[in-house]
């Protein structure tokens, strides 16, 4: 059936539904859940590189980790994936994970301690509605660091829509940025 042949008003146990109405402001995404070959070696990425922190281990089979004290944003586990291939090109699944600093001195942070672990970076990019950097982890999975520009800053075009862009990043110039407050 196609979207536009749909009946866009119904009910639900006696309740109106506005399928036209747009999702509620507010909301967001909570966490990703990855599945992994090596747990150990997704901890040491997620945790060792990046920086989060491990709230909770099912053994050898899952862990959850979290900025700050967050249940968990990153679900990470092994039960379908154990040992297994990383993903074939060409195929559906997931492009990247998205993983938002609060601010450009996260960020910079972000990219030194990358640079101190010579990890590499996929590109890097200026979208004008933020600033990202790209790389895979250990099971080949994308993932983005970024921060946003505050929306005043955000780029319109001449109807006054969003006119994202992608610029290259100047990484000299985010690794100027100091270190983050102790």
């Amino acid at each position: 059936m196609d979207h536009a042949d749909q009946n866009r008003q119904t009910t639900v146990h006696g309740q109106p539904v506005d399928l036209d109405r747009p999702i509620t402001p507010g909301t967001d995404l909570g966490h990703v859940h990855l599945k992994v070959a090596d747990l150990e070696r997704a901890l040491a990425f997620y945790c060792g590189m990046l920086g989060f922190r491990l709230r909770q281990r099912w053994g050898d089979s899952a862990a959850f980790i979290a900025a700050g004290d967050y249940h968990h944003h990153i679900g990470l586990n092994t039960w379908h994936s154990r040992g297994g291939q990383r993903p074939a090109r060409g195929t559906t699944g997931l492009f990247h994970l998205a993983i938002r600093y609060p601010d450009r001195v996260a960020l910079a942070d972000a990219l030194r301690r990358l640079a101190a672990a010579a990890i590499p970076l996929d590109g890097a990019a200026d979208h004008g509605v933020s600033e990202a950097l790209y790389l895979r982890d250990p099971d080949d999975n994308g993932v983005e660091l970024y921060r946003d520009r505050p929306p005043s800053e955000w780029p319109h075009d001449a109807d006054g829509g969003l006119a994202m862009v992608t610029e290259p990043l100047d990484l000299d110039a985010l690794l100027a940025e100091p270190p983050p407050a102790a």
